[in-house]
């Protein structure tokens, strides 16, 4: 075939491909059959191999995924994507029904309601019609960014469908992500069948799925998307959710079917009952119904938090509970050293998830329910996602085990347990081999010692496959070493050895951090350096002489000198401190901060730094950093592009800094 033939052919394929992709994945109303599509699908394959620059970016030929990336980065998303205030109960619902109408009338406050999909929230961005980029939700500003992976969705279309309305240049989406519960159970099958560990529910498979390094893995998990919000957009104007809803269909995109339009809260309460009685016998999971207000410019009145929308809210369904029989209770070693007793259960189902595990929480917790193996036992699902046992249904007599009895040592690395209230804690916070992932990702965490590339993916590999087995461990591992493992080339193993050097010599107070302290945050890392200066200082300080820091009262100060005390501890801080770790001094400063009592909000874009060094640099100095402005707020720092935090911070009259004035302040202060 010639050049111009088969670019008029793949022209031709790719628009009946996506159309009968539309059809099949997102409309369940499919044209051709599996064999037919098959066939175009395989001849588009073979023109695009014979002519590699006539692809379409969107081709569907390039859901298949491929490009192996050596770590996600991030990007912020073009508008928040905030979570929802929420409730069970019936009388808080009412209440913000109230609210709204008592705002705004009856006549302009109808709702579109929607159920709320337990999956993992997705950024999905348009220009021109073409998915440029997906972000996760990630603290609901920034976000790591999984366009590849987000490609191999079948339900999400690589391009906008503008056959019945003009496609924006750039439009934005928020969506979930989710696996079908008959895909996620085919899924824990084939990994039971493999020796591999099952995923505990669907939300937890999908969510992981999404954030893949090599988008071919995540092309093999059976996920769909569910779009159900406009973000922000350019030459597009929307006049309610409904519009929005009608305008995702004309272009393509997966919306519920089972979304409804109504004008009262009792019909959201009659489609709120009638959505709990069927829940057990959908194919996804949900845990409640989305309540939102339909009116935009009524929405743009109300505004939001700094969390959540003033307009929408969630009515989440009661937690599930089942009965089934406890087999065996087994200790488990979490990441911060909390050593948990876990019941290992018969499979039961609960919506649509095979449980067999579920957290006893703590030794007192186990004594007061008085759970013995053999008895059968009521579990719940907190939140829809964490099992937990909620009490003995029937104690079988004969068939009842003894009483549990707690572990000595840790299961893990078999150090003495030690009792810290109702936990058990390993104290060998740096040795014990299933503390020492976590260990190592909050060691090179952002507030910590900040090296990059050092997630958890790659604190696991480390760890199994030998080559960190103690924290001072880290430093020694090469390049030569790194290559070998999955996800390595020369180039992000030589930067990640590079990043680990360069975070040997650190302040004070982040070192502290980084150590994973019991109750030291950031804020008492930094008041500790502030105090004592030294970190020799800090590890032979007494109770006392650390209660003399503000904040820090008995029971942190005994928490602090058992850390330092542990051998085990000691023992991996002489090898830090005496190898690659050095730890510069902090200048002293043991009276009240210069701005001690006062409260920053900031809000806007900032040049000279980012908003998070400027809240650190006002810490510092004793201030707090807040994300909301009251009456009680002392500064709102207004950089570029303000929000609605300026004209609140005007409206109550609140001091208000632009760049230049807040840099003046800090010199003064800090003079």
């Amino acid at each position: 075939m010639k050049r111009a033939e088969a670019k008029k052919r793949i022209d031709e394929l790719t628009k009946t491909i996506r159309h009968n992709d539309e059809l099949y994945y997102v409309r369940d109303r499919p044209e051709i059959s599996d064999a037919e599509y098959d066939r175009l699908f395989h001849e588009l394959e073979d023109l695009e191999q014979q002519y590699p620059d006539l692809r379409h970016p969107d081709s569907p030929t390039q859901r298949v995924g491929g490009k192996v990336l050596e770590g996600l980065p991030e990007a912020r998303h073009l508008a928040p994507m905030l979570s929802l205030d929420s409730s069970q109960e019936e009388d808080n619902v009412r209440r913000f029904d109230k609210r709204l109408r008592d705002t705004f009338g009856d006549e302009r406050v109808r709702y579109a309601l929607e159920p709320k999909f337990d999956g993992a929230s997705l950024e999905i961005v348009y220009q021109d019609g073409v998915l440029i980029r997906a972000v996760t939700r990630g603290d609901g500003t920034v976000g790591e960014v999984v366009t590849e992976n987000a490609r191999t969705i079948r339900t999400l279309p690589l391009r906008l469908c503008d056959r019945k309305r003009e496609v924006p240049p750039l439009i934005a989406f928020r969506g979930e992500v989710l696996m079908y519960l008959k895909d996620f159970e085919r899924l824990n099958q084939s990994l039971i069948e493999r020796g591999e560990e099952p995923f505990a529910n669907p939300r937890n498979a999908g969510a992981g799925a999404i954030r893949q390094l090599d988008s071919k893995l995540t092309a093999q998990r059976p996920l769909r998307i569910v779009v159900y919000d406009f973000l922000a957009g350019e030459g597009v104007e929307f006049r309610s959710q409904w519009e929005v809803r009608q305008a995702m269909i004309d272009w393509g995109l997966p919306v519920s079917d089972r979304d409804r339009h109504v004008d009262d809260i009792q019909a959201e309460l009659d489609y709120y009952d009638e959505f709990e009685q069927e829940r057990d016998h959908l194919d996804y999971e949900i845990d409640g119904i989305v309540i939102k207000l339909d009116d935009f410019a009524a929405r743009q009145q109300l505004g939001s938090t700094s969390h959540h929308p003033r307009w929408a809210y969630a009515h989440k369904f009661p937690a599930r509970k089942e009965v089934t029989v406890l087999d065996h209770i087994f200790w488990s070693v979490g990441r911060t050293g909390v050593v948990t007793p876990v019941a290992l259960m018969r499979p039961v189902d609960i919506g649509g998830v095979t449980v067999s595990r579920a957290t006893l929480h703590n030794v007192d917790e186990l004594q007061r329910k008085g759970v013995r193996e053999g008895d059968r036992i009521r579990i719940q699902r907190a939140g829809d996602v964490i099992p937990q046992v909620m009490e003995v249904v029937e104690e079988k007599k004969g068939r009842r085990g003894p009483p549990p009895e707690p572990p000595a040592k840790c299961p893990s690395c078999g150090t003495k347990l030690e009792r810290r209230g109702p936990f058990l804690v390993c104290p060998n916070s740096f040795g014990c081999e299933a503390q020492l992932v976590g260990r190592i990702v909050h060691f090179g965490s952002r507030h910590a010692l900040d090296i990059e590339g050092l997630g958890e993916e790659t604190a696991k590999l480390l760890v199994e496959q030998g080559l960190v087995k103690s924290l001072p461990d880290l430093f020694d591992v090469e390049a030569k070493q790194l290559v070998e493992l999955p996800g390595f080339a020369e180039k992000s193993a030589a930067a990640l050895v590079e990043a680990i050097a360069g975070a040997g010599h650190c302040e004070l107070d982040r070192f502290l951090y980084a150590l994973g302290i019991p109750e030291v945050g950031r804020a008492a890392a930094n008041d500790l350096a502030r105090h004592f200066g030294d970190f020799e200082a800090i590890r032979q300080a007494d109770e006392d002489a650390l209660q003399e820091v503000e904040g820090i009262g008995p029971k942190m100060a005994e928490v602090i000198v058992g850390f330092f005390a542990e051998p085990h501890n000691a023992k991996v801080l002489d090898r830090l401190l005496q190898g690659p770790i050095e730890v510069e001094k902090t200048k002293r400063h043991r009276g009240k901060r210069p701005l001690e009592g006062k409260t920053f909000v900031f809000t806007g874009g900032l040049d000279s730094m980012s908003r998070d060094e400027a809240k650190e640099k006002v810490e510092s100095l004793g201030a707090k950093a807040t994300g909301s402005v009251s009456k009680k707020t002392d500064y709102v720092v207004v950089g570029a592009d303000p929000g609605s935090k300026a004209q609140k911070a005007e409206k109550l009259g609140v001091t208000m800094l632009d760049e230049k004035e807040f840099l003046k302040l800090l010199a003064e202060v800090s003079a």
